[in-house]
């Protein structure tokens, strides 16, 4: 049970599940935003729902996330299929049985004035456990372009979302217009800092300034065909070093310390210093996850995209295609003549970081906690009026 803070702090209820799509990193970033711009005028009360209240096998789904998306056609095949207005609403109604007692275990245990929702899959049963007298809920979308029907709530007070496909999405899918608000995706804070000086930031990260820096990623599990893309670039492209991030992944990461590389190359585990590295790269090859996508907008570093998650990141590839801040290279070969391409043509790379800093959002945490302080503050004076 969490009783109201002492003497009458105001309570944030934060919903979220580390099932991929960023959803914890989005939500800190922006609990960070509202407690540097708001400090102490509220508690902040972040819950991993999954874990802490899903009935098996929900609970598990963090942990499973990891390998479900390693059977691609299966998850565009469940994704797609529930991708819809009405598909979505008979989804939620028929789980609603099954989840019900822990949904109403959670909002009684955890009483706030105001719900902020980071999961497309809490919006209904958390809304539905809360009932008809409830504090507003907000929800913050972290699918940059392909958003699913699920994350657009009929009841949500405000839906704020990465993006304008998003928003339209939104539309299609029943939301009105005043109920959303384009905000970006909310990352660190430091992944918002200005670009820097790349030599200065190479020597400190102790890499070559000979060449240009790549840098390839696979997300914090590793995921994707990165091993052989990190040989396929190397073997093709000797006036470049090569950075890898293997992540979580330690078998991956042995495998690439294990090879004799024929350009500089360095090799990591999961690191806290990504801003840095993407500020101090010249090209990132990655898959198309939004937040990594997001991030590297910030950095102004210029994607080649080798993979992606079928339905959910698809939007994702052909956003990034159109604005001018990467091209789509599925697989080790693709990727590796891309990044050729690129070191080629440094004048056509110029241009593409150009691009990622113009449609970059920065300010989206600090925008979305602003929304939640708006929100906020308009609830506890309708409180004090009643």
């Amino acid at each position: 049970m969490n009783p109201r803070p002492p003497n009458g702090t105001p309570r944030i209820l934060i919903l979220f599940s580390d099932t991929g799509g960023g959803h914890r990193s989005a939500a800190e970033a922006v609990v960070e935003a509202f407690e540097d711009a708001h400090p102490g005028q509220a508690a902040m009360d972040m819950v991993d729902v999954f874990v802490a209240y899903a009935p098996y096998p929900l609970n598990r789904m963090p942990k499973w996330y990891p390998r479900l998306v390693r059977w691609p056609q299966a998850w565009e095949l469940g994704y797609k299929a529930s991708d819809g207005h009405s598909r979505a609403r008979a989804i939620t109604a028929t789980f609603w049985p099954w989840v019900r007692n822990a949904a109403r275990q959670l909002v009684r245990e955890h009483p706030a004035d105001l719900v902020v929702n980071f999961h497309p899959l809490f919006n209904a049963p958390v809304l539905r456990a809360l009932g008809k007298r409830r504090p507003p809920f907000i929800t913050q979308v972290t699918d940059l372009v392909s958003t699913h029907a699920l994350w657009y709530h009929r009841r949500t007070d405000l839906c704020l979302v990465p993006t304008e496909e998003a928003l339209r999405r939104g539309l299609r899918f029943g939301m009105q217009a005043d109920r959303m608000r384009v905000v970006g995706l909310p990352v660190n804070k430091r992944f918002c800092a200005p670009p820097g000086d790349k030599t200065d930031l190479r020597r400190e990260l102790g890499w070559t300034n000979d060449v240009p820096t790549v840098l390839l990623v696979g997300g914090g599990e590793g995921m994707g065909p990165v091993f052989s893309t990190a040989r396929a670039i190397a073997e093709c492209n000797r006036n470049c070093s090569i950075v890898v991030v293997a992540g979580r992944n330690a078998r991956l990461r042995a495998r690439l310390e294990a090879v004799s590389w024929e350009i500089p190359t360095h090799i990591y585990g999961f690191v806290s210093e990504m801003p840095a590295m993407m500020r101090a790269a010249d090209i990132l090859v990655t898959k198309a996850g939004p937040g990594t996508i997001s991030e590297a907008l910030n950095a102004g570093l210029p994607m080649v995209l080798y993979s992606r998650l079928p339905g959910q990141e698809e939007g994702n590839v052909q956003y990034i295609e159109d604005e001018g801040a990467g091209v789509w290279a599925p697989g080790p070969r693709n990727a590796a003549q891309a990044v050729a391409h690129w070191l080629a043509s440094p004048d056509e790379l110029t241009r593409y970081g150009e691009t990622c800093r113009r449609i970059a959002r920065p300010m989206a945490a600090v925008d979305a906690a602003e929304a939640v302080w708006q929100v906020l503050a308009q609830t506890s004076i309708a409180s004090l009026k009643s």
